[in-house]
């Protein structure tokens, strides 16, 4: 990505110290965050200061390089381990930390330097899997189509390039004339802020709608296709997103509308029979409780926008059941979400 005319990186790996762009202080401020130990990427994991499936990935990978890095020896077995299921506790949902932890901390245990390069290695995957992704996605996107999105999995959600927007990129670079409905994504708003941010800095037209006008939009006729991202794929195909996919699965269905779900194979848990055995985190009900933002004279502010002493429910994901999901856009191309589909992409 592109931000004032200098490339970046949504996370990478210097020396010790682990480097992220803070999503949380987005679209406001444009801020790189230091993580200088494991604990301080836990931490940027848990608070959302890196986020998306790509970059949580990422994040934990470079995070377990750290781990060795900082017990100093391969054979300090125990402890790595210690640090690997802490690191793991921070998102349980999200397949790829899963399975960048497991990647990296078997290189770890030949040697330290082999952590930190598998770790890197993890992350130019990413990028290459969401470049791939865009290619195929791109065939999905005719000339003239408007595109609706959920949550945000653009450049942020990845190392770069995304997954549900990597097509709307490409798209919009092979000269196609696309507009693109930003759903907002409460309580955190990653579309309102992150989505609309991104492609603010492309110049690609778009609007932000509230999460409960994607319907309305889609009963109207004035969407073309839908495209999202995804935390965990089972092995039947059920999809664990960003809460709120479900409602817009379930309307796409109704109105007529492709459903698409954009996740490289680290996304994917075969070991996971079915949506139902996604696990799904709670979050703090703060997070629907507050909101954040410019007061008047352009300072950043955090107020409460609910009922005082109300208790809130925060799920931070919910499953859509294959039976809604038009394909699934890989790195190895587009499939169907079925079992026997997913079973031969991993053969």
């Amino acid at each position: 990505m592109r931000v004032n005319g200098k490339h970046y990186r949504t996370v990478w790996m210097k020396g010790n110290s682990v480097f992220m762009i803070n999503q949380n202080l987005l679209p406001f401020e444009f801020k790189i965050y230091e993580a200088k130990s494991y604990h301080d990427c836990c931490n940027a994991i848990r608070t959302m200061i890196t986020r998306g499936a790509g970059a949580i990935g990422a994040t934990a990978g470079f995070a377990m390089a750290q781990a060795f890095a900082e017990t100093n020896s391969k054979d300090d077995k125990g402890l790595v381990q210690s640090a690997k299921k802490e690191i793991e506790s921070t998102r349980p949902t999200a397949r790829n930390l899963f399975y960048a932890t497991d990647r990296v901390f078997r290189a770890g245990l030949l040697s330290v330097n082999n952590a930190a390069s598998e770790a890197q290695k993890l992350a130019d995957e990413n990028i290459e899997e969401a470049r791939l992704i865009g290619l195929y996605g791109n065939e999905l996107i005719h000339d003239g189509f408007r595109i609706e999105t959920h949550c945000n999995a653009g450049w942020l959600g990845f190392v770069d390039y995304g997954s549900a927007l990597s097509p709307v990129y490409t798209a919009v670079k092979s000269g196609k004339n696309i507009f693109v409905y930003v759903d907002e994504t409460r309580p955190r708003s990653q579309g309102a802020r992150l989505t609309a941010w991104e492609l603010q800095n492309e110049e690609i037209p778009h609007a932000i709608i509230p999460d409960n006008a994607g319907a309305y939009y889609m009963s109207e006729g004035k969407i073309d296709v839908m495209i999202v991202g995804a935390d965990r794929i089972a092995a039947n195909g059920d999809v664990a997103n960003k809460i709120g996919t479900l409602e817009k699965a379930i309307a796409a269905k109704e109105f007529g509308i492709p459903f698409y779900v954009a996740a490289p194979l680290s996304t994917f848990d075969i070991n996971c029979k079915s949506g139902k055995d996604i696990p799904i985190e709670l979050r703090s009900q703060d997070e629907v409780h507050y909101q954040t933002g410019l007061d008047g004279k352009g300072n950043v502010i955090k107020i409460m926008i609910s009922n005082p002493g109300s208790q809130a429910l925060n799920p931070s994901f919910d499953v859509t059941p294959a039976k809604f999901i038009t394909g699934i856009i890989t790195e190895k191309g587009i499939i169907k979400a079925d079992g026997n589909s997913i079973k031969k992409l991993f053969e």
